[in-house]
């Protein structure tokens, strides 16, 4: 899938979690799918925990971040 195909799976609505970025169609937070994959948990385990979503929901996390980081930095100490 191409990146903005995947982006499509995202929404934003500040009526759904404080217009956190979730993942389309539930209330799972990218960020709560990014922290997991930074921890070291694979999609697999991801998958395993939430099994309502699909891989392309996983990588669709990746994107988003990915394109955050082109919008804005993070400073580290």
């Amino acid at each position: 899938m191409m990146h903005e195909e995947l982006l499509q799976r995202i929404s934003i609505d500040p009526k759904i979690c404080h217009g956190k970025p979730c993942i389309r169609g539930h209330r799972i937070w990218v960020s709560l799918i990014l922290d997991f994959l930074a921890s070291g948990m694979t999609t697999e385990q991801v998958l395993a925990d939430y099994p309502q979503l699909a891989a392309e929901d996983v990588q669709t996390c990746l994107v988003y971040a990915s394109e955050m980081t082109r919008e804005r930095t993070v400073h580290i100490a």
